[in-house]
């Protein structure tokens, strides 16, 4: 497929416990359509070679660092899409990013300077002793409830344990109140309730929605990729004042 050099390229960014690997089939899918896309895995969830056991693992502030260097690495304009927890490191991220188009949040916490993911939710912070939190046990209900069996056996299998300071740190600058953003609410989720995205989405210009649960990504990767490309080329939303 030609790819449209004049089209922004995406940033995909993965939630909490996941990786890059989860946006293959949507970077196929924009691949098809003629789209340029790159995804980052946020080290809060992937640590790089060589860390070692006992140092200091990687918290919110990291992720955004880690987004940032893909940021710089992309020529042009980009639409940076994050999902669930990683809509976090992406507000902060973008916010002195000079490349960046929009940020498109995928049922994610679009937050403001000062909140954390679990100020924001308001609930205990999970914690196996070793300042890592394990998946969730009902990953398969939470996060994959309308994707197909084997493939959601295959995702649950791929999760793997999330830094605790990625929930526990907060927000210093919000990129969304310089950068247009869209927010996209599933309706079927059940890891992120709809009330509270509809919540967080009047903080973006833009709301749009899909019959999905927490993860499009595998359940529609091509109906999110449509909805990703029709976002892209909309006209830019204003950010709030």
């Amino acid at each position: 497929m030609n790819v449209d050099t004049d089209r922004p390229d995406f940033l995909l960014v993965h939630g909490a416990w996941h990786g890059a690997w989860c946006w293959d089939r949507v970077r196929a899918a924009l691949d098809a359509d003629g789209w340029r896309s790159h995804a980052v895995d946020l080290p809060s969830a992937n640590p790089p070679a060589g860390h070692r056991n006992g140092a200091r693992p990687a918290g919110m502030l990291d992720d955004a660092d880690a987004i940032r260097d893909s940021l710089r690495r992309i020529d042009g304009p980009v639409v940076v899409v994050a999902h669930s927890y990683g809509g976090v490191p992406t507000t902060e991220a973008i916010a002195d990013a000079p490349n960046v188009a929009r940020a498109v949040y995928l049922a994610g916490f679009q937050l403001d300077a000062g909140e954390s993911m679990f100020t924001f939710l308001g609930g205990p912070v999970p914690n196996d002793g070793t300042g890592q939190a394990p998946p969730p046990e009902d990953a398969r209900q939470t996060f994959y409830e309308d994707v197909p069996e084997a493939d959601a056996e295959r995702a649950v299998a791929r999760l793997r344990p999330q830094c605790v300071r990625s929930f526990t740190e907060p927000v210093t600058t919000a990129g969304w109140r310089t950068v247009p953003s869209g927010y996209i609410v599933c309706d079927r989720d059940q890891a992120l309730d709809p009330s509270r995205q509809r919540e967080l989405a009047t903080r973006a210009g833009s709301v749009h929605r899909l019959p999905s649960s927490h993860s499009p990504f595998l359940s529609m990767p091509g109906q999110l990729a449509s909805l990703l490309g029709r976002i892209a080329t909309s006209p830019l939303p204003a950010p709030p004042r």
